[in-house]
Order: C-alpha cells, then structure tokens, then sequence
C-alpha cells in the first residue's frame, strides 16, 4: 500500500492528485470483506458529494455497501471501466479499481482522514 493514501473510517481510500482533486476507491481490507465484485453503481460526472455521505453503491455476491464520500466536493471523473469489469475492485483496489476523482471543496478535509499505518491499526483491532 501506499504511503501517499489516506483513508476514511468507513474504508474508502483518497489520494490527492495534487490539483484540487482526489481519486478514491475502496480499500482491500474492504473489498476482501465484500467478496467479489459483480456491480458498482457510479455517481454521475458533475454530482456534489458531502463527505460522509453515501454517494455510490458496490454490489458483491455477499452483500451491497454504500461508499460515502471522504470529501466534500464535485465529481469530475468517474472510472467507466467498472462497468464492464467490476471486478477491478477485488484484484487492484488502489490502481484500476478506483471508483471516482473528486474536485475538493475544502482541502482542510483531507486532513481528517487517516493515514495508512493508523488505518492499518485500527482494522487490525477489528
């Protein structure tokens, strides 16, 4: 794993592209949770998220989740590829499964998010 991510409590990762935008998936701890992937339901280009709050679904052949925003801001790309080949999710969660970029509203968000090594420990107390 990276040390350039930062991840939210509920299991999304961020990188920061270094332009005002992020790209974000899941991380594996999350996909390995999931099982394997059969759908993602992709926000639209152009749709406002609220960090925190759901704006995306994953569909795996054990359960449905919601993904929730780790930032506050507007979509401007979404990866196009997990339409055809969900399953990008499960085999490379932090490279070609990305989920979506993200143009931040307020870069002092990133910084509620944690680290790899905090992230790390605290799904290791799970």
């Amino acid at each position: 794993m990276e040390n350039t991510l930062k991840f939210a409590e509920s299991h999304e990762w961020v990188r920061d592209n270094g332009d005002g935008t992020i790209t974000m998936g899941i991380s594996n701890h999350a996909q390995g949770l999931l099982g394997d992937v059969v759908f993602v339901d992709l926000p639209e280009v152009g749709d406002s998220t609220e960090a925190g709050e759901s704006f995306s679904l994953v569909e795996s052949v054990k359960a449905a989740s919601d993904i929730y925003a780790p930032v506050t801001g507007e979509i401007v790309e979404i990866n196009e590829e997990l339409e055809d080949s969900p399953e990008l999710i499960n085999e490379e969660p932090y490279e070609g499964g990305w989920i979506a970029k993200i143009k931040v509203a307020d870069v002092e968000e990133l910084s509620k998010l944690i680290d790899g090594e905090k992230y790390l420990a605290s799904i290791d107390e799970d």
